[in-house]
C-alpha cells in the first residue's frame, strides 16, 4: 500500500514563495504518475499540476502556469511543488496524489495560507 505524506505548508504573504513536498513509501515510486491538487474552503478539490513517471512531462492548471513548478526525485521517492508569486486565492489544503493509470493514492494534505 502506497503512503503519501505532504509537508512544507504554512502561512505566507502575497508574492512570497513556498515549496511543498510529498514523500512516498510502500510502493515503486518511479512507476507512478504524481500530482498536486488543492481544496479551498467551500470549494471542490481541483487539479493543480502533474508530472509523468520520468519527470519529463508536466501539466498545470491555467491559474498557476508560470508561477508553480512540479518536480520529482525518484531516488528520494519525493515529489515537489514550488510555488512562486503566491496569491490569496492560492489559499487551500494541498494534496499529493499518485497512481499508475490515475490518482489512486492520496496524502492527508498540507495547509497553505496566503495573506494579502
Amino acid at each position: 500500500q502506497v503512503q503519501l505524506v505532504e509537508s512544507g505548508g504554512g502561512m505566507v504573504q502575497a508574492g512570497d514563495s513556498l515549496r511543498v513536498s510529498c514523500a512516498a513509501s510502500g510502493g515503486t515510486f518511479s512507476r507512478y504518475i504524481t500530482g498536486w491538487f488543492r481544496q479551498a474552503p467551500g470549494k471542490t478539490r481541483e487539479f493543480v499540476a502533474s508530472i509523468r513517471r520520468s519527470g519529463g512531462s508536466t501539466t498545470y492548471t491555467d491559474s498557476v502556469k508560470g508561477r508553480f513548478a512540479i518536480s520529482r526525485d525518484n531516488a528520494k521517492n519525493t515529489v515537489y511543488l514550488q510555488m512562486n508569486n503566491l496569491k490569496p486565492e492560492d489559499t487551500a489544503v494541498y494534496y499529493c496524489a499518485a497512481g499508475v493509470l490515475g490518482f489512486d493514492y492520496w496524502g492527508q494534505g498540507t495547509q497553505v495560507t496566503v495573506s494579502s
